[in-house]
Formats: structure tokens, sequence, C-alpha cells
């Protein structure tokens, strides 16, 4: 052993030691906050690793919970955001208590420890509460505010596709601008019939509408749901049936870098813009919901497809990155009706009345997806899937 590296072994050692000696505990740094009123993410910064423990679940109106081997600084305590009134941290013998006053019923989602990394280096003790509409009990001091239901219909986005200088594929009779827009008045048509639904198109002409443009223009109108028509096309003139494109997990990783390329990409989530970390974490988040219930709306639509007779293709879910399916926080399909080089399929899509009984699969599917349980939305998959 080199002289210099005994001493580096006893100074490691020596510091050990007088750790060892004083019992010393890790430190909450700090605790910050993010998202809003439906979900708020905690972040509790710690100088240290730790083990939570929840003492209280949400359901007196406190969220508690401990933190093993931690002390508090003094004076954490503040006002909080989204889902929390206030909150405080006190010392608990050998560990700390976070305690959360709610400004709304809501629970523990999940929880999670992030060790150090990307650039920060401490850990990051995440508690992710949501929402519950349930009026806490009667030991609450915290005034009972009632859950606030959606007072607007659901706005849903029809985007035809192609159109203009861009007419898509071409089929012996017609073009694929000519019939997606066709559809898509059908449907909208369909849709408006329910009174359930405020409906909207990309384009209602034959105009150019820029592919990154039918996105953004649903996306700052605040929709809840995008569905863009599309007629396909093949080589093989046998090759038949419809299909609906979900966005696939690359596609995913260049929305991300997309969306996160301009300064203050937070501000279109409303997101807080205090910490870029917490920020990209709520956007990894919202986006693996809004793929959560893409593939819902992709299984209910393929339902009510197969059930009307329509033409299907074999593997008739299928992922890509399209360009209209990037939208991180609205759920969005692309459904191929069926391939414009078929002649079969072209006399469906160029027929009034098969037109018709196609778009109300449509809606009935799109009927499906808005009445479809919460847990379905939290279990769907997001892969690519080749079960229909």
């Amino acid at each position: 052993m080199t002289a210099l590296s005994f001493v580096v072994l006893c100074a490691m050692l020596a510091i050990g030691g007088r750790s060892l000696a004083s019992g010393a505990m890790g430190e909450v740094m700090r605790v910050r906050f993010g998202g809003d009123a439906e979900r708020t993410r905690v972040v509790i910064d710690l100088d240290r690793t730790s083990r939570g423990q929840v003492v209280d679940n949400g359901d007196d109106g406190r969220v508690v919970l401990s933190l093993a081997g931690v002390s508090p600084n003094a004076g954490l305590n503040g006002t909080g955001a989204g889902l929390v009134r206030t909150w405080r941290v006190a010392g608990a013998g050998g560990a700390s208590r976070l305690e959360l006053e709610l400004a709304s019923s809501a629970e523990i989602e999940r929880r999670f420890l992030l060790p150090p990394g990307d650039g920060i280096a401490h850990y990051r003790y995440v508690v992710d509460l949501k929402a519950t509409g349930r009026a806490p009990t009667a030991r609450t001091t915290l005034p009972q505010r009632r859950p606030t239901p959606r007072t607007e219909r659901p706005l849903i986005y029809i985007d035809a596709g192609h159109g203009g200088r861009d007419p898509g594929a071409q089929g012996a009779h017609a073009r694929e601008s000519e019939v997606t827009l066709a559809a898509a008045l059908a449907l909208k048509q369909e849709l408006e019939r329910t009174g359930r639904y405020r409906v909207r198109m990309t384009r209602e002409a034959d105009t150019y509408v820029d592919l990154y443009r039918r996105v953004s223009i649903a996306r700052t109108a605040g929709a809840d749901l995008f569905i863009s028509l599309h007629a396909d096309a093949g080589g093989d003139p046998a090759t038949r049936g419809a299909s609906v494109y979900t966005l696939s997990e690359q596609g995913a990783g260049r929305a991300v870098r997309e969306f996160t390329r301009g300064e203050n990409w937070h501000r279109s989530l409303n997101l807080p813009g205090r910490d870029a970390s917490v920020d990209r974490i709520l956007l990894d988040m919202t986006q693996r919901e809004t793929q959560n219930r893409s593939a819902v709306l992709a299984r209910s639509l393929l339902g009510e497809l197969e059930s009307s007779n329509h033409p299907m293709l074999r593997r008739s879910h299928r992922d890509a990155g399209l360009a209209v399916l990037l939208a991180p926080d609205v759920p969005a399909v692309l459904l191929e009706m069926g391939f414009i080089t078929n002649p079969e399929d072209e006399r469906l899509l160029t027929d009034t009345r098969a037109r018709r009984r196609l778009m109300r699969a449509v809606a009935e599917g799109i009927d499906g997806y808005f009445s479809a349980p919460a847990g379905t939305i939290q279990m769907a998959s997001t892969g690519a899937v080749g079960a229909h």
C-alpha cells in the first residue's frame, strides 16, 4: 500500500467512526409541490436515503407520512399547492413526520424514492396525490368542498387526413383527401346528434393543414379526444381492412423531445415551472396516462368496428410515431378506414350509406370510451398490440 493510499484509508475510517459514534441522522432539506387540484406531486428533498410509511392516507382531511432516519430542518412548514392547503415537517423520534392538510379530498396514488442522478446530488421522496371526490370525515377542520364536476360536454376534434395540395393516396375513382373529409363530416353529424359532445374539425374543406398544426389546434382548444381519419394504400390490390394506430414507445420519446424543445414548454401543460426535474416527471406521468387513454379508445373503436362487420386487417391495432399522435395530453388515435387501393374498400368508403354505417360504429366506439371505468384506463397497455 502506498503512503497516499494509507492516508486516504485512515481518513475514511476516521470519518466513518465519527459518524457511527455520533449516530448522525439524515436531514429533510425542503418540500416542493407541483400539479393541480386533480393531481398534485409532493417532492421531499433528503440528504440521505429514507424509508417512508403512510400514517394517514387522507380520510380525515390529512395525509401523514413518516420518514425513517431523517430529522427536519427548523421552520419546515408553509402553504401548499394544488390539493395541499398547508404542510409542515415535525420530528418524531428517529424519523420525520410530514403532515399535509388537504384543500379538498384526496389520497396517495403512489410514492417512491428517487436516488441521486440526472444532475441532482440528493435523494427525493415523491408522493403523488389524486383527488377522490369524497367528502372528508367530520374530524377534519378543513372547509368542506364539493367535487367540481365537469360542466362542459367533452370536446372531440376530428381530423380529416390530407387535403389541399396533399391529396393523399389515390384509388381507382377517388382521392384519400375527399374520402376522409366526407367521413369526418359524417362522424361530426353522428356525434352531434347524440347531444353529448362538442365537435370540431381541423379542416372543413379541401384545404391543406400542416400535420403539427392539426395537433396544436386540438391542444389549444383543450380537446378531450383527437381522431384522425385516413384511407390506407398498398401495393397489393387484394389487401383490405381497417386498422387503428396509437402512439408507439419510440414515438413517445420523440414527443417528449419535441415538446420540451422550447424554453417555456411547462406552461402549455400548466406545470409549476419551478423545478425542471419535477416538471419532467409530471410530463412523463401526463403522457403515460394519455397513452393509456388512447389505448382504451383504440380498443373501443376496434370492438365496435368488428361488431358492425366492417372489414378489418388481421393485426388491426398498431402503433407508430405519427405526427398527429404526438400530443402528450390529448388522447389520440389514427383510424385507417380501409384500403382505397382495394376495390371493395373503395366502394364502401365512397358509398354514402356504407360510410355512414362506418361512422356510426366509430361514434359508438367513442361513446364506449367515455363510459369506460377508470380502472380500465389505468390497466390499458400502450405497447404494440396484435390481438385483434
